[in-house]
This record gives C-alpha cells, structure tokens and sequence, in this order.
C-alpha cells in the first residue's frame, strides 16, 4: 500500500467519524453500496420543513379539532341550565320558558346555534358554544328565569309578619298570604309598567269585587281586592296566558286562577297589604 493510498484512506476515516457514518455490508459482487452522509442533523424520516406532524387520531379523522369541554347536556338540570335556556330564548333560538332541564327542545336549540355559527352540532353546551353564547347575549333578570311564574318567594318584609297581611314582593313577584307570620299560600304576580307602576308601601283591603270590570281599561278584573286607589290585587288572563311578557295599568296580577278564588274568599275588608322590594 503506498503512501498516497494511506493518507486517502486515514482522510475517509475521519470524514466518517465526523458526518456519524456506520459501516455498510457489501453486495453479493464484494462492492461497497453507495454511501448517503447526511450532514443536516435532521432524523432520516423528518418531514421536510413547513409541513406539520399530525397526531394518529389526527390522521384517521382528517382535520378534527379536540372537542371543547361539556358544561351542560341533556338531562342536567338546575339554576343555571336555566340560565341558559334564558339565553337561549333571548337570541330566538329558545321558543319556550326556561325549565331548569336541559331537555330535547334545549338540545335543538343549540344545535341550531351552534350549526349557524360553524361549531359542530352536537346540542351540547360546551365551552367555546357558551362562549359564544354570552358574547350574544346579556345576564338574563330573574324575570327572564321565570317568565311564566315559579319563582321562589322572597323573604316575607318584617311589616308581613304580623296580623292578617297580602305581603307582596317586587323583587321575586310572588305574593304571601300570611296570618300572624305564617305563611297560607304562594302565587305569582305581575306588576305595572314603568309608565303605570304598582305603588309601594303599606295599605288596606277597602273593597272586594268578585266580577269587577275596569271602568278605564274596560277589561275583566276577576276576584278584584282593591288597597289603593283604582289599584287591586285580581286574576288575569292575559298573565296566565303572555306571562312577565306583558304588564299591567298598575294593580297587583294574580296568574292562578283557583288560588286567587281561595284567596278572595279568606282575605276580608280591613286586612293588611304590604308592596316591597
């Protein structure tokens, strides 16, 4: 071996040992195959630069998202499934009262929503469809919550609490028919619009009409108790039928039927009405 062909082979040798070269097997005629060096550093099956690497459940499913966490689906029930029924109902996808339950129609309407905005359909109330929801909408009132009545009563006002008493809340729109601080019966009521508000304070039954008419309005005041003015606490069918939807000219509307009739027929002249908030 000459001196040249020494020095040729010791310069291989180290070129190899620099670029990371393995030995080879030679073929079947004793030839050493081509040998690749690669000299970027990068693994022999990286992908070339700018394409990403997708996961294997990526690849399976094309360009699916991870799913966005679930707070409510069908079944679930509660204040705030309510919530966002009242949501729901204020963009016009929710066509019926609030329920409390996340029930089939609460499901197509969220399908509906999400399907108009290009999230998946599933009618699950998930993270980024709540987002979106909330951007939509505003915090609903409790009357939203509960449109049609329902609504727990408030704390009876200290003034209620003594006596025979009609002890009326603004806040919760329910009145109490309590004696000596005890409460008979619950109901739903309705109040007057801000131009025709119910007045406020403590007053007294002066009058009772069963089939009373509105010289005014003109329209039926059934089971009327009158305690200020041209002011009453009497049945309407307009609430029992449009809810807080509606108002009245400034008197106490009572929803339930049959409850105002076993009301009127205990509460007598003189007892106590008390309207708070």
């Amino acid at each position: 071996m000459t001196a040249g062909i020494t020095r040729a082979l010791a310069a291989f040798a180290v070129l190899a040992a620099v670029c990371g070269c393995t030995a080879h097997a030679v073929d079947a005629d004793g030839k050493q195959p081509p040998v690749h060096i690669d000299v970027t550093g990068k693994p022999a099956d990286a992908k070339p630069s700018g394409t990403a690497s997708k996961s294997s459940s990526e690849r399976s499913s094309g360009d699916a998202r991870p799913a966005a966490e679930v707070l409510w689906s069908h079944g679930d029930k509660g204040t705030e499934v309510r919530r966002l029924q009242a949501r729901l109902h204020q963009v016009a996808w929710l066509i019926t009262a609030p329920t409390g339950t996340y029930d089939s129609p609460t499901v197509s309407a969220v399908k509906g929503f999400q399907g108009k905005r290009g999230l998946p359909r599933t009618g699950e109330m998930d993270a980024v469809t709540w987002q979106r929801l909330r951007k939509m909408t505003h915090s609903p009132a409790d009357w939203e919550l509960y449109p049609y009545g329902g609504q727990p009563a408030a704390k009876p006002d200290p003034r209620c609490m003594t006596g025979r008493v009609l002890c009326v809340s603004k806040a919760s729109r329910t009145l109490r028919w309590m004696i000596d601080g005890r409460t008979v019966s619950e109901m739903d009521v309705r109040f007057g619009s801000q131009y025709t508000p119910t007045r406020e304070g403590v007053f007294n039954v002066y009058f009772k009409s069963r089939h009373h008419v509105s010289t005014i309005y003109h329209t039926p005041m059934p089971y009327a108790m009158f305690f200020s003015g041209g002011q009453a606490v009497h049945y309407s069918s307009d609430f029992a039928a449009r809810g807080y939807y509606g108002a009245s000219h400034g008197c106490v509307n009572v929803r339930d039927e049959g409850k105002i009739a076993k009301l009127f027929a205990q509460v007598r002249n003189g007892d106590k009405v008390v309207v708070y908030w």
